[in-house]
Order: structure tokens, then sequence, then C-alpha cells
């Protein structure tokens, strides 16, 4: 069926937003590995101490319902969600100049932790267009599919490019130069915004009441705090990521421009695997592709076992890629469905705030299990990761592939 000339032009909207996250996502885009390079070349920290710090980059999307709410409440000039994206992607571009501009490692972070708000911001206001419409529609799932397949073209690009970045400047000379080209990326967004069709909404009672109505309902509702125990538990499990860098750099001798590389690769997966829902995998019930996805990601982490050479690199990362993509549409599509209507913005960032918990916590526990309790082996970490993930399996009846709430509220 082909889609009405608003749906498409959100479906734009959506791929310009999460092509700019992708590029300005402080520890996945273009920023990633440079930041992480810095810190341990300049400032010479250990595991640990990177992925405690970086943690605090986690903080703006674990408060995500704030922004959620703000929005759902309180329009600003007539609109929810218009001006908020101006002010966030306004705030981004002034955060990333003044990242370029910086070379002192005490305020390297809390101006990271302001492109990490800006970017946070923009994404909840997406989210919640894409709930309001994709509810309307029954296009969660493909809308889901778009913003992250764009996602994962911008991070291909944008790690690929930082890799490149390393390997020609010095460390601090990469942070600069990628902080640059994170500047200009949030300029699309405010050029997008005429893409958006939005209510003209005010402020009055019988609205705030009609919508804190909405609110109090999300708190009330079974198989919204199911859906949030179950993502919570889906992905906590001791994380890979800084031990991989390590164990990469040190032991097996990659180079800088490889691992940029290996992230490309990833990310190219996860485009793969976008192309891999649409061809065959959208017909799969909810269920079957939850089981489908907690079934790839353990045998994605499982493959890590095999990581030896360049070419073993290269195969895992683009498996590990693809399981990874089937992942999020499975769990962001269960988590809009699960959304009382009227509260989009703050039921939705809170379902994505519980996924952005999970991040800093699965890093820092990896990188203490890795530093501290397997004397820096991979092996036990890898299978202890791989087990989590899969007792998953066991939670998938308590959840619902679709919200049985279905209360519109305006």
């Amino acid at each position: 069926m082909t889609a009405s000339p608003p749906i498409r032009r959100l479906m734009w909207f959506f791929a310009i937003v999460y092509a700019v996250e992708g590029i300005g996502q402080a520890k996945a885009g273009i920023l990633g590995q440079p930041v992480t390079y810095f810190l341990k070349q300049v400032c010479h920290w250990d595991p640990v101490r990177i992925s405690v710090s970086l943690a605090a980059l986690d903080i703006p999307w674990v408060i995500k319902p704030l922004w959620g709410a703000i929005s759902d409440f309180v329009p600003l000039f007539g609109y929810r969600r218009r001006p908020y994206l101006v002010i966030a992607n306004a705030g981004a571009v002034a955060a990333f100049v003044t990242l370029a501009l910086i070379d002192d490692p005490a305020t390297l972070i809390p101006v990271l932790v302001m492109t990490a708000v800006a970017m946070a911001v923009s994404s909840t206001l997406c989210g919640a267009l894409l709930v309001e419409t994709g509810q309307r529609h029954n296009s969660n799932a493909q809308f889901v599919n778009q913003q992250w397949l764009w996602f994962n073209i911008a991070q291909m690009l944008s790690v690929l490019a930082a890799g490149f970045l390393i390997e020609i400047f010095s460390p601090t000379g990469a942070l600069h130069v990628a902080a640059w080209i994170a500047a200009v990326a949030p300029l699309t967004v405010l050029g997008s915004l005429r893409l958006i069709q939005e209510q003209h909404a005010g402020i009055d009672l019988a609205a705030f009441r009609s919508r804190l109505g909405a609110l109090l309902l999300a708190f009330r509702t079974r198989n919204l705090w199911l859906v949030a125990a179950f993502l919570f538990l889906y992905y906590f499990s001791p994380g890979l990521g800084t031990p991989l860098y390590f164990e990469m750099t040190d032991r097996l001798g990659f180079s800088q421009g490889f691992i940029g590389l290996l992230a490309s690769i990833s990310a190219g997966g996860w485009i793969l695997g976008g192309v891999l829902y649409r061809a065959w995998l959208h017909n799969l019930s909810h269920v079957d592709l939850l089981r489908f996805s907690i079934i790839g990601g353990m045998l994605a982490t499982l493959g890590y076992l095999l990581l030896a050479s360049p070419g073993s690199a290269v195969a895992i990362w683009v498996f590990n890629g693809m399981a990874a993509m089937i992942t999020m549409i499975a769990t962001m599509t269960l988590a809009a469905d699960a959304c009382p209507r009227g509260v989009e913005g703050f039921a939705f960032a809170g379902l994505m705030s519980v996924l952005n918990l999970t991040y800093p916590l699965h890093d820092a526990l990896g990188s203490l299990l890795y530093e501290h309790v397997f004397n820096r082996q991979l092996t036990p970490l890898i299978l202890v990761s791989a087990t989590a993930t899969g007792a998953v399996l066991f939670l998938i009846p308590l959840v619902t592939a679709r919200s049985s709430s279905g209360t519109e509220v305006t």
C-alpha cells in the first residue's frame, strides 16, 4: 500500500533526525572512538574509569520521560513538538562547537553531557511523533525500521570517518575535527521542520486535565510496567563494548583505523538487518519476532568467542549488527504499541529510558567483571553475557505484542 504524502514526509523527517543522531551521539557516532582514544592515550584512563565517566552521557537519555512530559503538557508557541526541536538542535550546534574549542579533560565530560541532552531531547520528540502517527496508521514497526535504518547508515559513515581522523590527527586533533563535523549535522533538522504537520495545541484547563488523566492511566497500565521490566531484563547483561576495545587494541593489535572500520561494518550489519526485516521478517508475529531476536542476540554474543583475526572480526561484527537491528525493531515496536494515547511523549520516552538505563550499567558491569573478576579474560565474560540474554526467552509470555489500553486522550 502506497503511503500518503503526510506519512512520506514524516518518514523523511525520521530519516533526517535519526541520521543526525547517528552522527552526533557522543558514544556511538563520529565522536565515539575519538573520545575513547583521547581518554586512553592522553588521559591514560583504564577501562573502568572510561566506562564510569562516559556513563554520565547516558543520564540525559535515562531521564527522557522528563523531556516527553514537558512537550506533552506545555505547548510552546502553540505546538508540542516543533519549538522544542528547534531549541534542542540549536543547543546541539552550540555544544558541539564548544567541544571543538576545548582540550581540558576536566571540562570534556560536562560538555559531552550537554551534547547528549540535546540529542536526547530531539530523539524524545521524534519518538513522540512516531507513536502518535504510528498508532493511528498501525505503522509503528515501519517507522522504527525507518529510524534505525538511517541511524545506522549515518553511524556507518561516521565511525568510518572517526577511525580515519584518528589515523591522520593527534588524539586531541581528531576529537576537535569530529566535533566540528557533528556541529553541522543538527542544522539539517532545523531545515526539515516543514515536513512535520502538527496540530495547534494550546494550554487550557480541559486539555491539561485530559492529559493528566492519560498520564495517570500510564502509571496504572499493567502491560506498560510489564513491558518496562521486560525491556530492562532484555538489555541488561554484562556489556562487551569497552573490554572489546581494549582486547582489540592491546591483545589483538588492531589499528585504530580498523577498529573504526569494524564499527562501520557493524552499522552496515544493522542496515542488512533492516533489509532482512522488510523482506522476510515483517510477516512474523510479534512474539515470534521477539523469540527470533533473542536467539539471534545470544548467538551473536557467542560469536565473539571466534574473534582472533581481522577476517573473523568482520564476520562477527556484521552478524552482531544484523541481530541488534532485529532486536531494536522487536523491542521498540513492543514499546510503541504499549503507550497510552495522549501522553505518547512521556510513555514512549519512559520505556526508552529503561533501555538507556541499561547501557551504562551493563558496560560498567562488563568492564568491572573483565578487569577485576576475569583478569582481562574475554571468554568468561562472553559466556555470562550470552547466558543472560538467552534467559529472557522465558519472560516472553509475560508481555503482549500490543497494548490493550488503546485509550485516546485529546
